[in-house]
């Protein structure tokens, strides 16, 4: 296969596989995406959409969140992990969205990533999923699955991220994402990887992983 093919096989196996694309994260608007998204960080969406409902409940807007105290905060997100961090990230970036931005979540990228707690990645989901803008977030299921593919040299999430967005199409960036996030976790898991059962890789994978995949499966 060539890499236009391997390409175009992928894009239409996850279509194939995720014509309907579910959303991880439950939000109803930029600003509970962008908080949803915040505390996901080294946390699991199943976990954050049980926590969510209960901060929101209290506070779904930057106006009433700044009314509550960091400790309140932490205390509600508690569950999720990281919760000291987080909680002052959500209080501080709900301020100066009061402060610079009429309390609303801004489409540009520089502006979100001048919020504290918002890195390039979670910037990325909150312009893709909230405003539909094409961008290509990275997080570990697409860095994995892009070395696994021979699409990536797989050093950093900065340099997958820049390969995927000049393999693929640009108007496909928005779904491919999350197609790739959902299929990284159903076929090609970091742990208890059944190559059988992950069609992308066995059929187009980088030869030194499937090599490795069958050696360490010969030792078993």
């Amino acid at each position: 296969m060539t890499k236009a093919e391997k390409i175009a096989f992928t894009i239409s196996k996850l279509q194939e596989l995720y014509p309907v694309i579910p959303i991880p994260l439950e939000h109803k608007d930029p600003y509970t995406l962008l908080i949803a998204v915040l505390m996901s960080a080294q946390s699991t969406d199943v976990r954050v959409n049980q926590i969510t409902p209960l901060l929101f409940e209290k506070a779904d807007n930057p106006y009433d969140m700044v009314k509550l105290s960091v400790d309140d905060i932490r205390e509600i997100i508690k569950p999720v992990g990281l919760s000291p961090m987080k909680a002052k990230g959500i209080h501080g970036l709900s301020k100066i969205l009061i402060e610079k931005h009429d309390g609303k979540v801004p489409k540009e990228l520089e502006y979100l990533e001048e919020l504290p707690s918002v890195g390039h990645k979670t910037a990325s989901v909150v312009v893709s999923q909230a405003f539909g803008i094409p961008a290509f977030p990275v997080d570990t299921h697409i860095h994995r699955l892009m070395f696994r593919w021979g699409f990536t040299n797989g050093k950093n999430v900065v340099q997958t991220e820049k390969d995927a967005k000049r393999l693929f199409p640009m108007e496909l960036w928005n779904d491919l994402h999350l197609q790739m996030i959902w299929y990284g976790r159903e076929y090609s898991p970091a742990r208890g990887w059944n190559l059988d059962k992950d069609i992308i890789t066995k059929t187009i994978g980088r030869k030194a992983v499937l090599d490795d995949y069958y050696k360490k499966k010969k030792t078993r």
